[in-house]
């Protein structure tokens, strides 16, 4: 079934909407979210559910500084501390898969609350840990909070935000991603092991207790039928002087369409109705992993030693590097827009790699071996940079808009599901690439991200200044 967006809406939008000025300007509620002084509660509402996104940081980060120290308290072997750290992906890969159809239950709220509980719990196992049976339970634990909070949260928050505002505040997910890491990394240095993985508590405190703070998404509200909460819900979010009657209205006879339809299932995700959706937001996903950015983070400090930087210098430039660049995407994805963005970060990653591949190519071959290091750490910087304005967090924005909201749950957890399965496939096999040839495996990465340009260029969409429902209706 065709959602006529001219049709069916466009019928609903005469009364409010006299003259054609008003209907490009938006009405009710899309007008008053541009005055950011009705807009506290959005603001509030992403200050909460950040702190998941911080979360997943602060997992993903903890191995790193804590390796030597775990391995020497507890006795582990190299096969036992490896177990550790990649058992992480995959809970990943486990909290991916249910998360969708969590949210879809119980809600955004519920969910991430449910996620962080997990978080909480794996820290906790791993602060009491004796051995590496609860080393591991604990890691779990925490992979599979991370991987649901990694969907939920960027869901939830382009479900509650204006559309003027929605690219900002979903891309501020991932800057609370990289400070994450950046955080437990700098202060896993200083902390035993033991106290880092408390500080591991701290975003789960807050995310549970402001929830109880924050509404429910409006638009899983209106989906669950509970009409009188999701108006009062949407008016909090909008402001008490909003006209929300527009976005109302909007949300809700798109619901309806949707509510007509049956109940969406794994195969459903590839009916034409919903294919070009999936295959953009999975293949983004697909895209920023087999681009190498796990490869980059895995050899970074090597490369930075090998050219004789402090790798732990190194490492915090790069960190630090990654935070300030995404905090600047936050602040112009809703001016540029994702699709200039993703463009301009796909083609500086392609230059990156060959600068990366070119600095082994002359190491292999003993040629300007002076010039070699500075070119590999110039490439590695210019990654990250490049990485962190566009391909990091712009596929994740583009996941919680594009996809239809009949199939958010299930489509959402394909898209993460397969973002954390194509990382732990980049990080596998990146020594085997590297024996079969150092050169040549940059070279191969920079190829996926030429393909990245093309593929942008000719299936994504632009989705900024567009309501969730005007994005669907475009894209039918």
């Amino acid at each position: 079934m065709e959602y006529d967006h001219d049709g069916a809406i466009e019928d609903a939008r005469e009364p409010l909407m006299p003259d054609n000025s008003s209907r490009e300007e938006g009405s009710g509620s899309q007008c008053s979210s541009n005055n950011t002084g009705t807009a506290w509660m959005v603001y509030l509402s992403t200050f909460v559910a950040v702190a998941g996104s911080f979360e997943v940081g602060s997992c993903s980060g903890y191995s790193s500084p804590t390796q030597n120290a775990i391995r020497e308290d507890l006795s582990l072997s190299i096969a036992e501390y490896s177990l550790f750290g990649s058992i992480l992906t995959v809970g990943a890969m486990i909290g991916a898969i249910t998360s969708g159809p969590i949210a879809d239950y119980i809600g955004r709220k519920g969910a991430m609350r449910f996620s962080s509980t997990s978080c909480a719990a794996g820290w906790l196992a791993i602060y009491f840990a004796k051995g590496a049976l609860a080393l591991d339970i604990g890691r779990l634990a925490t992979g599979y909070g991370m991987g649901a909070l990694s969907f939920v949260v960027p869901v939830f928050i382009a479900e509650i935000a204006p559309k003027n505002l929605r690219g900002t505040l979903t891309a501020v997910t991932q800057l609370m991603v990289a400070t994450g890491v950046s955080v437990a990394f700098i202060i896993g240095t200083v902390l035993r092991w033991r106290v880092l993985a408390l500080t591991g508590l701290i975003p789960c405190v807050i995310l549970h207790v402001g929830l109880f703070l924050i509404p429910e998404s409006p638009r899983w509200l209106a989906k669950r039928g509970r009409e009188k909460e999701f108006e009062t819900t949407l008016q909090k979010l909008r402001g008490r002087a909003a006209d929300i009657s527009y976005e109302a209205i909007e949300i809700k006879d798109y619901i309806e369409t949707l509510e007509r339809l049956p109940k969406a299932k794994l195969l459903d995700l590839f009916q034409r109705r919903n294919l070009h959706s999936v295959l953009i937001g999975v293949g983004l996903m697909v895209l920023q992993q087999f681009g190498g950015i796990n490869a980059i983070c895995f050899y970074a400090s090597s490369i930075f030693e090998v050219a004789g930087f402090s790798p732990s210098v190194g490492t915090i430039i790069y960190a630090i590097l990654q935070v300030v660049v995404v905090a600047l995407n936050t602040t112009i994805i809703d001016k540029v827009g994702r699709k200039p963005l993703l463009l301009v970060s796909a083609s500086g990653l392609v230059i990156a790699c060959l600068i990366t591949g070119l600095s082994f190519y002359l190491t292999v071959h003993e040629l300007a071996l002076k010039s070699a290091p500075m070119l590999a750490v110039t490439g590695i910087l210019l990654f990250i940079g490049t990485f962190s304005a566009g391909m990091g967090p712009i596929p994740w924005v583009i996941m919680s808009e594009i996809f239809p909201l009949n199939i958010k749950g299930v489509s959402g957890s394909l898209a993460t599901l397969v973002n954390w399965f194509c990382a732990w496939t980049v990080s596998f096999t990146f020594n085997f690439l590297m024996s079969w040839s150092s050169y040549g495996t940059f070279i191969l990465y920079a190829v996926i991200n030429a393909m990245t340009i093309a593929f942008v260029a000719l299936l994504v969409p632009e989705t900024k200044g567009r309501t969730l429902e005007q994005i669907q209706a475009a894209i039918r």
